[in-house]
């Protein structure tokens, strides 16, 4: 997986931060870590494992030590910070730098930023935004909804149907997240966002009719621009030689990107519903994660022992990297 990164300028639109002092060089800083510092042991004078990448964020904590000095000595102290080159300092609660700060960051060429908002909350929105943006990701073929909250990932050989699934489902009331590419972020250890690339988003292709816009066509209710995937859903044609689970005791899971998402396989053949399908397995996906599970249910009706029962092995059935 290739490495990502963010214009710096972006994340200040985003973050809608005010500009103290922008260096001549700002246009051309790019972010690649989602790790960003509040100077401690730097301030000290400590900088064995100063990394100059990362975003520099000072608040009440920071100023209220440095003014515990003279301005010499903050000089000494706000220069051997910015001598290193750090991308941009960011000052929470609008607190209004000093001379020592301005005259430092003119003389390194590092940018200035300040926010109203508390350290913490800044702290927080910016890594939630670097994560997002620097996330490992991936492209694949496939179509992704949304279907009573649950990120579906509907995945086949072409041709299977999965467009055509992804439409019913939108005239039913979900919505459409991606068509034909999914681009896949792994946001944090256990979780996956899906989207689109921006240049097809709301398009869909349907054999015989053409490509046709989802959100123009049904509205803005029928789109979603990400979604997180709770399950896939591998669509095949039906084949009379191939057992498939009638039970659903069966664990199997696909990896993607490292984390493990349950899969389901669906045949496919004249006369099944694909959209009430998808409907009910998304639901009942919904409740076992709520810790019901229908088919054990039934099986404890029937008088059956479930601890005396062979747990069902949890089975990776495919890999996505």
């Amino acid at each position: 997986m290739s490495e990502f990164s963010v214009p710096l300028s972006e994340i200040i639109a985003r973050l809608e931060l005010d500009s103290v002092y922008v260096a001549e060089n700002y246009q051309d800083i790019k972010i690649s870590t989602v790790e960003i510092n509040r100077p401690g042991l730097e301030l000290t004078g400590y900088f064995e494992f100063f990394d100059n990448k990362k975003i520099q964020v000072l608040g009440n904590t920071e100023f209220a030590y440095l003014g515990r000095f003279g301005s010499e000595a903050q000089r000494m102290v706000i220069d051997s910070i910015f001598s290193f080159g750090p991308p941009a300092v960011i000052i929470c609660r609008h607190i209004e730098p000093s001379n020592v700060i301005l005259e430092s960051a003119k003389l390194h060429k590092v940018s200035i930023f300040r926010s109203e908002e508390t350290t913490s909350d800044l702290t927080a929105r910016l890594v939630s935004l670097l994560n997002r943006e620097l996330a490992p990701r991936i492209t694949r073929h496939g179509v992704l909804v949304e279907v009573y909250g649950e990120g579906c990932l509907l995945i086949g050989d072409s041709g299977v149907g999965k467009s055509e699934t992804a439409i019913e489902l939108i005239k039913r009331g979900h919505r459409l997240v991606a068509d034909d590419a999914v681009e896949i972020r792994r946001t944090s250890a256990n979780t996956i966002i899906g989207t689109s690339p921006q240049n097809i988003r709301h398009f869909i292709e349907l054999r015989g009719i053409g490509i046709i816009n989802a959100r123009q066509l049904f509205g803005m209710g029928a789109v979603k621009t990400d979604e997180k995937i709770d399950m896939v859903v591998n669509l095949e044609i039906w084949d009379n030689a191939k057992v498939y689970d009638r039970m659903g005791l069966d664990n199997e899971y696909m990896q993607i990107l490292g984390v493990e998402v349950p899969t389901m396989t669906i045949p496919v053949k004249p006369g099944r519903n694909l959209a009430v399908i998808i409907e009910v397995a998304a639901m009942n996906n919904r409740q076992k994660k709520m810790g019901y599970n229908a088919a054990k249910d039934l099986l404890l009706s029937l008088g059956m022992d479930l601890e005396a029962m062979p747990e069902s092995p949890k089975t990776v059935i495919d890999k996505w990297d």
